[in-house]
């Protein structure tokens, strides 16, 4: 194909369908594809690993009992937000625990600490991230746990058996910097507050999922916007005619996902 069969086009999408995009786009992954059946998938509880973990779910059938508004283990509200849609507060909904997915059946109340030890390669570890260097194809996670919680167990299968970590992440988690350098700083002894870890996995943000589920290549290009569009990012998104109308229909279906409430 030539660069005149080619054409760029732009398409905005805010966080939540970024979220969905992503969860879609994990299905098509060879890894995943071989593991859902036959291995071990552990979906560590997260927003967007929410979104993931429906689509997995849903790919199995068993989707019915599960919830995204608890499908964390912390997260960041505005200042002012203090309850949920039902008057409660957030700590009130129970958390059901991660997702652990043992050959194809998902094992209820099961948490990656109740796994790590029986993982083994060509299992798959699915965890979130805080902070996303786009450049450098690199993560990082915040850590609040004195024993670095989830992300600590999850490394000791990851290094310790080849088990294969892959890291959904949005867009609207980038950061202009270093990553090793940041964390050096958050986690200095002078330092206060969470610690910063980057991570090495692989990452999917919405350029990978659309080009997973597309083939076609998308570059961000802008982004922000007012009335509920803050956070939101524009991508230029190349490839042939056909491909992107294939992209349009995905962004039309996916702009439907409603901005994720507790």
């Amino acid at each position: 194909m030539g660069k005149a069969d080619l054409f760029t086009k732009q398409f905005l999408i805010l966080p939540a369908p970024g979220k969905r995009l992503i969860a879609k786009s994990l299905l098509l992954l060879p890894s995943i594809k071989k593991a859902i059946k036959n291995h071990t998938i552990v979906i560590i509880a997260g927003t967007t690993n929410g979104y993931v973990a429906e689509e997995i779910l849903r790919e199995l059938n068993q989707l019915s009992d599960f919830s995204k508004k608890r499908f964390f283990r912390r997260i960041t509200l505005p200042p002012t937000y203090k309850k949920t849609k039902t008057g409660g507060n957030v700590d009130d909904i129970k958390f059901i625990g991660d997702v652990v997915i043992v050959n194809g059946k998902w094992e209820k109340g099961k948490t990656i600490f109740d796994a790590v030890d029986s993982l083994q390669k060509e299992d798959i570890i699915i965890k979130g991230a805080n902070a996303l260097d786009i450049n450098n194809n690199q993560a990082a996670i915040f850590i609040e746990h004195f024993k670095a919680g989830t992300i600590n167990a999850a490394l000791q299968a990851v290094l310790g058996r080849r088990v294969q970590l892959i890291l959904p992440v949005g867009l609207e988690k980038r950061i202009v910097g270093d990553l090793n350098y940041l964390a050096n700083k958050l986690n200095a002894t002078n330092a206060s507050g969470l610690r910063l870890f980057p991570v090495n996995g692989r990452i999917i943000t919405e350029i990978e999922a659309i080009n997973l589920l597309t083939g076609t290549f998308a570059e961000i290009v802008a982004g922000g916007g007012i009335c509920g569009a803050e956070g939101s990012y524009w991508l230029a998104v190349t490839g042939s005619a056909e491909q992107l109308e294939k992209v349009e229909k995905l962004v039309k279906e996916i702009s439907k996902e409603p901005a994720f409430e507790l």
